[in-house]
């Protein structure tokens, strides 16, 4: 299902110009593992998850560790995350 979730996410983030890419940082567990970039230079880290699966602890930390460097980073499970996470962010 994370797999599916994180196509429709794509497709609907390049429809609007945005890119959706891979995120993979070697040596440093936990990280969120996509980018979401969107005009005006603006990006959110994203975490996919399959539906109803809960962040891993290191997970937790890594998010509250950009939160606290004043990155954005969201946690997608669901379609309507996803539906709601494009209408903020592309109207």
């Amino acid at each position: 299902m994370e797999k599916i979730l994180e196509r429709q996410l794509r497709i609907k983030v390049e429809k609007r110009g945005g890119k959706l890419l891979k995120f993979v940082s070697p040596g440093m567990s936990g990280v969120p593992d996509r980018i979401l970039l969107y005009p005006v230079g603006k990006i959110i880290f994203i975490e996919m998850k399959d539906t109803g699966k809960k962040l891993e602890p290191l997970q937790i930390k890594r998010a509250s560790e950009l939160r606290a460097l004043g990155h954005d980073v969201r946690c997608i499970d669901s379609k309507q995350d996803i539906d709601d996470l494009v209408k903020e962010v592309f109207g």
